[in-house]
This record gives C-alpha cells, sequence and structure tokens, in this order.
C-alpha cells in the first residue's frame, strides 16, 4: 500500500512540472519562441519546437491521470528529463550562448540549480517506476493464483 501512495505523489509531482511547464511556455509563447530561436543547438527547428514541447508536456501530465497509462507517463517523463538535463548540459559545456526558455516559476533558477531539480525529477521518476512495475507484476501474480 505504502507503494501506491509513493507513485500516486510522485505521479502528481511530475503531472504538475509538465502541466505547469507547458502552460508557462504557452503562455509566453512569444518569448519562448524567440529564446528557442537563439539557442545554438537548436535554432533550425525552434518553429516545430516551440509548438512541439509544450504539446508533448501537455500530453504526459494527460497521461498522469488514468492508472493504467501512469506507466508509459513515467517512462515518457523519464526520457523527456532525461533529454532536457542532457540538453542544459551540453549548453553549459559547448555553447558560448546559453538562452533560458524555461517559463514561469522555472525561470528565477540558475543553471545549477535547473540541473538539480531535473536530476531529482529523474530520480523520483526513476523510483516510481521500479514501484509501479513492482506493483503491476504483484497484480498479475495475484491474478494468476485466483
Amino acid at each position: 500500500m505504502k507503494r501506491k501512495v509513493v507513485i500516486e505523489i510522485i505521479s502528481g509531482l511530475l503531472a504538475f512540472l509538465f502541466a505547469y511547464a507547458a502552460l508557462s511556455k504557452l503562455a509566453g509563447y512569444a518569448s519562448f519562441r524567440i529564446q528557442l530561436s537563439q539557442s545554438p543547438f537548436i535554432t533550425n527547428y525552434a518553429g516545430i519546437i516551440v509548438w512541439l514541447l509544450p504539446l508533448t508536456e501537455l500530453c504526459i501530465a494527460g497521461l498522469f491521470v488514468f492508472n493504467f497509462s501512469r506507466l508509459l507517463a513515467l517512462y515518457a517523463s523519464l526520457f523527456l528529463l532525461s533529454l532536457f538535463t542532457a540538453y542544459l548540459i551540453a549548453m553549459l559545456n559547448f555553447s558560448y550562448y546559453i538562452p533560458c526558455a524555461c517559463g514561469g516559476v522555472l525561470a528565477g533558477l540558475s543553471w545549477r540549480q535547473h540541473i538539480i531539480l531535473n536530476a531529482a525529477c529523474l530520480l523520483l521518476s526513476s523510483l516510481a517506476i521500479w514501484f509501479e512495475s513492482k506493483e503491476k507484476r504483484g497484480t498479475q501474480i495475484l491474478k494468476i493464483n485466483q
């Protein structure tokens, strides 16, 4: 039972994080587009990413709502957070200019704080995936034994 509560809490936090990030990007669309177009690694794709990223974040947040799609949402969040973290690290190590395309409260974080936040979310996602996988295996074993 404790695992279920941990999964619910982590899922809620991640759903909130992705929904908040997406909505703040859409609310500050013009600024977000400018920041993306100034990024040395993704300048050519800014026109696509400016819509694709917030829509993906909203989809992931939506997947957390339903029990049957929660594991998929956890894997998707793990993947997207890994991409964000790798992008931040690459920008810090290989770029002369680092634009901030974050919105809302996240824009106030330093790059180091952002990487720490992402790492914490990656750990939480991994923990929830592990717990959810164990939970699903336990449910399958119970069904077989009945």
